[in-house]
């Protein structure tokens, strides 16, 4: 099983420091256009095979940006992936949104892209960059792949951060809350308060309405309260969740993950991508879960969807 990463910053150094952790695959390889970075990456994670009981290989490659020959020959390195994870792309800095992103982030991902399915034409794509939602959409329409190979990396993440703040109201270990995001990965994103549990009860059982509404806009601005706090974006959570959707398929687990699929009639929505609970496995995404939302929560997901087709408009503007 083989496994590249794109992009050696934070969030793709914590993915690959994660998949070798996880010790499911063969080989990881983490390419960078910087010089060393991804080198040095990878041989300071190898210098802790022994004391983490690693198997897996981690290769560090550069592609630099400014020697296409040169930058080919690197993506050699991914030949035959079976997963390719994208990171690639600028973070975000203080008072900035994942939509300012679209500018330089939707040429950076078309290229990695291009270059990736070149090396690994059956490999499964997870698409982690922002604005995550249009780019996850760019890259299905620009690599003409079937809709099951392309996935963006949003709504576990969502869901993560949601199950992190209810756990600190209700005063539990996080493992012991269930719940879920869906939506575009933005301020409009759902967190389904109704589906939420705590050891099988609903937490609308156990925390009031005025709380739990403040723990919903807590995990709607998640990203940016940590983006204030670290003065650029999150990595540990982000790379981890990238690594456990990498995961999830790699070993055909059948795990139902929020991620960021296509959209072809679920949920009453056509031609956008936004997270919806999928069952991962070979070959990516096996099923869609539509779930039976009320009318709030289906009028919630409108509008978050809404927000991503907005932003999708942009991308011919951003691409010229």
């Amino acid at each position: 099983m083989k496994i590249s990463v794109i992009g050696a910053g934070n969030v793709g150094a914590t993915c690959a420091n994660v998949l070798a952790l996880k010790n499911f695959a063969t080989e990881v390889v983490l390419l960078d256009v910087k010089p060393g970075v991804s080198e040095g990456k990878a041989m300071d994670m190898m210098q802790t095979a022994q004391m983490m009981h690693i198997d897996t290989k981690i290769i560090g490659v550069t592609a630099p940006m400014d020697d296409a020959a040169k930058a080919d020959e690197a993506y050699k390195a991914t030949e035959n992936s079976d997963v390719v994870v994208i990171t690639s792309g600028i973070p975000r800095k203080p008072g900035m949104s994942r939509t300012d992103l679209i500018g330089v982030n939707s040429k950076i991902v078309k290229g990695v892209m291009d270059q990736a399915l070149k090396h690994s034409p059956e490999a499964v794509f997870i698409i982690v960059s922002n604005p995550v939602d249009t780019l996850t959409y760019l890259a299905l329409k620009d690599s003409g792949l079937p809709r099951n190979r392309v996935i963006g990396m949003s709504g576990l993440l969502d869901g993560s951060r949601f199950e992190y703040y209810l756990a600190q109201a209700i005063g539990c270990p996080v493992r012991d809350i269930n719940a879920m995001v869906i939506g575009a990965h933005g301020d409009l994103m759902v967190p389904l308060t109704r589906f939420a549990s705590y050891k099988g009860r609903p937490v609308t059982e156990l925390l009031s309405e005025e709380k739990l509404a403040e723990i919903e806009h807590a995990t709607q601005v998640g990203g940016g309260t940590l983006t204030s706090l670290l003065g650029t974006s999150a990595w540990y959570a982000p790379g981890t969740t990238a690594a456990t959707m990498a995961e999830a398929i790699a070993k055909d687990s059948g795990l139902t993950i929020s991620s960021i699929c296509y959209l072809d009639g679920e949920y009453g929505e056509h031609d956008v991508c936004a997270g919806v609970p999928a069952v991962l496995g070979k070959g990516g995404i096996k099923e869609i879960t539509v779930l039976d939302l009320n009318e709030k929560e289906q009028a919630m997901f409108d509008a978050s969807v809404g927000s991503a087709r907005e932003t999708n408009a942009k991308l011919a503007e951003a691409l010229k």
